[in-house]
């Protein structure tokens, strides 16, 4: 949108030494450029000034106090298009402090849609945080929603308590979190799938032997695929009217489950979205199903033994080797290449719910972190590095601000990447990244450190104020932080509290100070009025002592 100044409000200002001297409040400048006033002397600019200026010295064609006072209005006043955009621009907090100086700044502020771009780019769709509460989203506009979800990410900072799960009789190599119904998958050397409820750490059912190691699991509302070493993917449909979902425990039913063989060599990784299943091996392939058919669409080819995978809208990002690809989902073509990633295999892979962000893991202990923008061509970033562990990375997992991992060292790191992240909305750069101002040289230390495993962990979950870990123990162990939100919601009503009984102090000492500042006004007028009247006596004294005389 285009501004364009108005001509009736030039002025020209000719003779500049006489009127800059005697009046500093405008300073004098070239024709071609604007004149600046002072803001402490505008008040005193009207138009009793500009008639102080000698006609020869100055052509006004509106004279400014005319002018200002049929521009003046409130920043609401401005057209909603114009709002919407300027409010763009701010950060979550900025905007919050906006809504902090007026009524009606409050209203734009609160009511403005990029609430609901923050709640976006953190944490996808509201279907992901079901968990919140039943009908939440009708309930609470988008800057509550996304207030609520910034105060329980602070959890993984604060007390925990430690649940085990015991029931397979070897190592676990995968978990997955269904964070929107609160259950918990997870499969291994026993070949056993189990379905677990998060909530209450028990188990509600296991499947029957698979007939191999199970490496990957991957589930949504409508279906449950786990991937062998055989080179199969099994999968079971929902079931309606269960309220676990999926019957995971009666024998293989053609109706509800299905078993599909294509891969040459074990599945290493699997991922759903709403119209496809993704599937990488060590055959170095990538291949993507349609859900319904349970057809083969596309094969993408690569150079190494496929370890991780994670698709988003239509690219798909994945390791093989030491190197991470992107790939088009739609063409099958590879759009970018990171040689060389890790010293090592390229064991683990997270993306964030806007696919903009992307994290390795690998043999060398270390976590890269990635920006990846897509205009012409689609570019990639090395944002920062980590090296938390002194084995390798097998698993990684991302909540937004939290990226988590796990590694043979048996210990678990927490990653907060917001201090790492300072977006700078709608102003993406068209050659390198898309509005993130990194710091390199300030790359702070994980955040913190979690240990309870004496040999390697192979997966790791995060989601529901949980952190899951399972490892060569054959044990899982979540990590359940949901205490430590219900402490700092006591700590922020006591806090709120305090506050309260501050300000009512405080209003009770201006009070006070009210009082006492009328009542020594009240003492000074009457020492006034007797000093008054005693120096009128002394001067009628004197008057009748000279009346006398």
């Amino acid at each position: 949108m285009a501004f364009e100044c108005q001509k009736n409000t030039e002025i020209l200002l000719k003779d500049r030494s006489s009127y800059s001297s005697d009046n500093p409040a405008v300073e004098i400048i070239d024709s071609d450029q604007f004149v600046e006033i002072n803001k402490n002397n505008f008040g005193s600019f009207n138009t009793e000034y500009l008639d102080t200026v000698p006609k020869s010295n100055a052509r006004i064609e509106t004279p400014i106090s005319e002018t200002l006072q049929s521009h003046s209005g409130s920043f609401s006043d401005l057209p909603p298009a114009i709002v919407s955009e300027i409010l763009n621009f701010l950060e979550p907090k900025e905007l919050g402090i906006v809504a902090c100086v007026s009524t009606s700044l409050y209203r734009l502020a609160a009511d403005h849609q990029v609430w609901k771009d923050f709640y976006y780019e953190r944490w996808g769709h509201l279907i992901a945080a079901v968990n919140l509460g039943p009908e939440y989203a009708d309930e609470k506009s988008w800057k509550e929603l996304f207030v609520e979800r910034e105060f329980r990410s602070k959890t993984f900072m604060g007390r925990y308590s430690i649940d085990t799960l015991y029931g397979h009789a070897q190592a676990v190599r995968t978990v997955f979190v269904l964070v929107s119904k609160k259950l918990l998958f997870t499969s291994g050397y026993d070949q056993i799938v189990r379905m677990w409820d998060m909530e209450e750490g028990l188990p509600i059912a296991s499947s029957r032997p698979l007939g191999c190691t199970i490496r990957a699991i991957a589930a949504d509302t409508r279906l449950l695929i786990a991937g062998g070493t055989d080179g199969f993917i099994h999968g079971w449909k929902v079931e309606n009217g269960n309220p676990h979902l999926f019957d995971i425990r009666s024998p293989q039913n053609t109706n509800m489950d299905f078993r599909v063989w294509e891969h040459e060599g074990p599945i290493t990784c699997l991922a759903l979205d709403l119209g496809k299943m993704y599937s990488g091996s060590w055959d170095m392939t990538i291949r993507i199903w349609d859900r319904s058919s349970l057809k083969c669409l596309k094969v993408l080819m690569h150079n190494d033994w496929v370890w991780s995978l994670s698709p988003h809208d239509t690219t798909i990002g994945s390791t093989a080797g030491s190197s991470a690809y992107i790939w088009d989902s739609i063409t099958g073509c590879q759009l970018a290449v990171i040689n060389n990633t890790h010293v090592g295999n390229a064991y683990s892979l997270a993306r964030s719910h806007t696919g903009k962000l992307l994290f390795t893991g690998g043999e060398d202990g270390s976590i890269h972190m990635f920006e990846i923008s897509r205009n012409v061509k689609c570019r990639t970033l090395k944002v920062a590095t980590w090296i938390p562990h002194t084995g390798p990375v097998y698993s990684l997992a991302f909540e937004f601000p939290w990226l988590a991992s796990c590694s043979s060292d048996g210990k678990i790191s927490l990653i907060d990447v917001r201090k790492l992240l300072k977006t700078s909305r709608n102003s993406f750069s068209q050659n390198t990244s898309s509005g993130y101002c990194v710091d390199l040289n300030n790359v702070e230390p994980p955040q913190r450190m979690l240990h309870g495993y004496t040999c390697n962990l192979f997966a790791i979950g995060i989601g529901s104020d949980r952190i899951v870990c399972a490892g060569e123990e054959g044990v899982v162990r979540i990590w359940n932080f949901s205490q430590a939100l219900e402490i700092e919601q006591r700590a922020r009503t006591l806090k709120g509290i305090r506050l309260e009984n501050r300000m009512r102090r405080r209003k009770l000492q201006t009070d006070i100070g009210a009082k006492g500042n009328k009542g020594e006004q009240c003492s000074i007028a009457a020492k006034n009025q007797m000093n008054s009247e005693k120096s009128s006596w002394h001067s009628k004294r004197r008057v009748s002592g000279k009346l006398k005389a």
